[in-house]
């Protein structure tokens, strides 16, 4: 028994290097300027990768090819990329000035451009998280090019298999498929794979795009294309990082932006001297929370709120939710779309232009009328952005040679988190963020308490959340080591400690905020990743994400509200 236990914390200690080397070589490798991914230069990165395993990208350590990882990894990625010898990654360098199109991927948003048929230029405009992601994502997508390599090639001079002379045939053609002919196609790409015909059909249409049913076989043979030039013609796929984007890294350039553009929308406005509440959080809850009941005219209806909110959600129902932004817009919303390069909007909610006898939460009517409280909701930060749109935020706003400090009251953060005890959708309520690799922890007071969101119809849990990253790079080992330590975590996600360290410079050192701000963190789960098969990989939250998204925001606005 003790060697059993002993053995298991051996593999989490592997792992925990694993992850440290990965991210020393990552940094070195962007110091250096650019890199081969399957040459001598991208070995340690690879190795790594392997050994560490990581729950999202399922068997990558195995012959066979993995299937949801690589769709994971390929809606993160521009559509294309698999076809690119050169990958090029820029800061904001002017292309959306010019004739390229950007491309924008489905589940991350950063814009790629397609410079020519060899090169796909990806824009990082949030941080050293955006480069790490797109550097693992891309080392997974190479290891698996090459074992479809592996198994197509037979000699050395590049001759190859009948069933990648009929991909070929199939993809080069390029004309519309029958049901045979594609069932054909999937017969040849299942060899090459080493997967099942019916594990093929399965995932094959989560590919698929409107211009591109085929979507599945055209990555395929581009991954194999490319690898099998590498293996025979030492045509070697290059990864380079443009020399602005290595000046720029780390100095709050678009942050510092980002957050002077909302002050002066709040000083233009006669705000920025109101009490103020930061949310992070998404583009809707917060809106829709306070709008709807009014918008829809649902205050004297049956229905529940959370099935109306459930509707709202469904991609067939645009008109309903540009009926409660209208209404939004007329009742003191501001509206701020990015143009820093965070990619972060940013909603203004003025109080006391709103009707409050048609909000349907708990509200002291007497201290609205006082206090005139403002609420400014900040889409989601990716990692180390956190910190850096929080940091610049709550500096004070020099006006005409005047610093002006913001009345911050609070700050509130939702997201999603991987949850170690529990499932989907279940509630996570931190009282501290360790962050990943480090002993560095933020203990906390938070507001938002388990009791507040308990008997709803949501599993709720309250404990450390660890900071991890990249959520890309855990394996069950690590996690239940985080779970079953005395560190005693509840989950994992990416901003945490990003968040509350800018918070913590703000109120407690530079005295940009009242030290006493109050601070509130919820996370609803998007997966269990102890839980086979219950990674991120296996799919989105679809509508089981509505019901605690609502609560923690309703419970949110009624803090503020009372």
């Amino acid at each position: 028994m003790s060697n059993r236990k002993h053995h298991e914390r051996t593999r989490a200690q592997e792992s925990s290097n694993a992850i440290e080397r990965m991210y020393i070589t990552m940094r070195h490798l962007f110091n250096r300027g650019f890199y081969k991914p399957m040459g001598i230069s991208g070995e340690t990165l690879r190795e790594s990768l392997l050994l560490l395993r990581p729950e999202i990208y399922g068997s990558i350590g195995e012959e066979k090819a993995e299937l949801e990882g690589l769709l994971y990894v390929i809606d993160r990625l521009p559509i294309g990329i698999e076809e690119c010898t050169f990958i090029n990654l820029t800061s904001d360098e002017g292309y959306s000035n010019s004739h390229f199109k950007p491309i924008i991927p489905e589940k991350r948003r950063r814009n790629c451009y397609r410079i020519d048929d060899e090169q796909m230029n990806i824009e990082i405009t949030r941080g050293r998280s955006d480069i790490y992601d797109i550097l693992t994502h891309l080392t997974f997508l190479f290891v698996e090019s090459h074992k479809i390599s592996s198994r197509v090639l037979i000699d050395e001079e590049g001759t190859t298999t009948r069933d990648w002379i009929k991909l070929e045939k199939v993809v080069l053609s390029k004309k519309k498929l029958t049901q045979d002919e594609r069932e054909v196609a999937i017969t040849h790409t299942a060899n090459i794979l080493g997967r099942t015909f019916k594990e093929l059909t399965t995932v094959y249409n989560q590919f698929a795009t409107i211009k591109q049913p085929e979507r599945f076989l055209h990555i395929i043979y581009w991954l194999g294309k490319l690898a099998i030039e590498e293996q025979t013609n030492a045509k070697k796929r290059t990864i380079t990082f443009s020399p602005v984007l290595r000046d720029s890294i780390g100095h709050h350039i678009h942050g510092e932006i980002w957050a002077d553009t909302i002050k002066e929308v709040l000083l233009k406005n006669k705000l920025l001297d109101r009490p103020l509440h930061i949310i992070s959080a998404n583009m809707h809850s917060v809106m829709n929370t306070l709008f709807i009941p009014n918008a829809l005219k649902i205050i004297n209806s049956k229905k529940d709120i959370f099935e109306v909110y459930e509707s709202l959600s469904k991609k067939e129902n645009e008109n309903l939710r540009n009926k409660v932004t209208k209404e939004a817009l007329q009742k003191g919303m501001i509206y701020i779309k990015d143009s820093s390069g965070t990619n972060i909007d940013v909603q203004i909610f003025d109080i006391s232009k709103m009707d409050n006898s048609k909000v349907d939460i708990k509200l002291d009517e007497a201290l609205i009328n006082k206090t005139k409280p403002v609420i400014l909701v900040m889409d989601y930060a990716f990692g180390e952005q956190a910190y850096e749109t929080i940091d610049e935020l709550l500096k004070p706003y020099k006006s005409k040679g005047k610093k002006i400090h913001l009345n911050v009251e609070s700050l509130s953060i939702m997201g999603k988190a991987g949850i170690l005890e529990g499932g989907k959708g279940d509630i996570m309520i931190p009282s501290s963020h360790i962050f990943e690799g480090t002993a560095d922890n933020y203990p906390f007071e938070n507001e938002l308490k388990r009791e507040d969101l308990e008997n709803q119809g949501v599993g709720v849990y309250e404990g450390a959340m660890i900071t991890v990253l990249g959520t890309s790079l855990q394996n069950k080992d690590i996690l239940k080591f985080f779970y079953n330590s005395t560190w005693d975590v509840i989950g994992l996600e990416m901003e945490g400690a990003h968040y509350q360290k800018a918070i913590q410079a703000a109120s407690k050192v530079r005295g940009s905020i009242s030290p006493n701000v109050k601070v509130r963190y919820a996370y609803y789960a998007s997966d269990n990743p102890l839980e086979t098969g219950a990674t991120l990989a296996s799919g989105g939250l679809g509508t089981s994400g509505v019901r605690p998204t609502y609560l923690i925001t309703r419970t949110i606005l009624e803090q503020i509200f009372n």
